[in-house]
């Protein structure tokens, strides 16, 4: 079959009205969809969620000011039948000088200096290989996006013990190194967690950011290279402020994302106290047997101000760039 265009009109004219129908087709699916997802049903649904999302974290918050005695012998929920308060909780795992109880502080401190690093780190090796996978043509292009795109099939966990054995024999030796050079650097330090979790984010951290960059209009590009502007100048004054979404909303996904590590944390930190994280402390807080869980809801708590803080200082970012790449125009 073939289609013939009409013979009152020229063909260019034939042509743009052919692209006018289809975005008119497009913009109709997309206000459909758009209000389907505002619609009241859809409204409902989402709240319900929301609340049964959030229950479980009102749970902690309650047990968190309850005695160890009324959390061993009652439910939160039992709370207007069985009342009681406390903040003995929060001061023994934020005050506490014993060894078995000891402070949060130090294990928050590790948290955010690995999280921070181990979040710049992907971003900016990720944004530079974005660009090139994007706007550079060289041999191979497409075969290696498709082979980094194929690292995020492979588990976490097959990595961990090659990765261990490479560390420890590369890596050891370097830290060993620089606290002989300078003594105020720990021997045991985060750089095995800031590279492990470097590693592990980059494949994701290419893949979204390559969908939001490649795009950019072209012709904003393209008038950048006629005015004389190098990839550098390019990447750094169009695209960087340009993928500003993007980028926050890997971030945020990479900083919860190592906030609430423990499996790289418990094998690269080297179990020791100097560069443990929240999480490997949340792990011991319990006890031997369990019977301490009553300080584990209250440092728990304390844990989550910190990812909540970076989402909601980041979230007008967040829906725009989950969204990179997924619709043109």
């Amino acid at each position: 079959m073939s289609s013939v265009a009409p013979a009152d009109l020229p063909v260019g004219e034939n042509l743009g009205s052919i692209e006018a129908a289809e975005r008119s087709e497009y913009g109709s699916k997309t206000a459909r969809v758009k209000k389907r997802l505002t619609s009241r049903t859809a409204t409902i649904i989402s709240l319900i969620i929301a609340v049964l999302w959030t229950i479980p974290t009102f749970g902690l918050l309650v047990s968190s000011f309850r005695p160890a005695e009324l959390i061993r012998t009652t439910g939160w929920w039992t709370i207007f039948q069985n009342p009681g308060f406390t903040l003995d909780n929060y001061r023994d795992v934020l005050f506490s000088t014993s060894s078995a109880s000891p402070q949060l502080g130090s294990y928050i401190v590790n948290s955010i200096a690995i999280a921070l690093i181990a979040t710049l780190i992907p971003l900016v090796f990720a944004s530079m290989a974005a660009y090139a996978f994007a706007w550079i043509r060289f041999k191979w292009v497409n075969w290696l996006f498709i082979f980094v795109f194929a690292l995020q099939i492979i588990p976490l966990q097959m990595a961990l013990v090659p990765l261990l054995q490479i560390f420890s024999t590369w890596l050891r030796p370097m830290q060993a190194w620089l606290h002989d050079l300078v003594p105020i650097i720990p021997e045991q330090n985060y750089l095995p967690l800031w590279l492990a979790h470097s590693m592990f984010a980059l494949p994701l951290a290419i893949f979204l950011l390559h969908n939001f960059i490649s795009e950019i209009p072209s012709d904003v590009i393209e008038a950048a290279r006629v005015d004389g502007a190098t990839h550098g100048q390019i990447f750094f004054r169009i695209v960087l402020p340009l993928a500003t979404p993007a980028l926050a909303s890997f971030a945020i996904f990479q900083f919860i994302w190592v906030w609430n590590d423990l499996l790289v944390a418990l094998i690269f930190s080297g179990g020791t106290q100097d560069v443990a994280p929240l999480t490997q402390r949340l792990a011991e807080m319990v006890g031997t047997r369990g019977q301490d869980w009553q300080r584990l809801t209250a440092a728990a708590f304390i844990s989550i101000v910190i990812p909540l803080g970076v989402f909601f200082g980041l979230q007008r970012y967040f829906v725009r760039g989950l969204l990179a790449g997924s619709t043109k125009g």
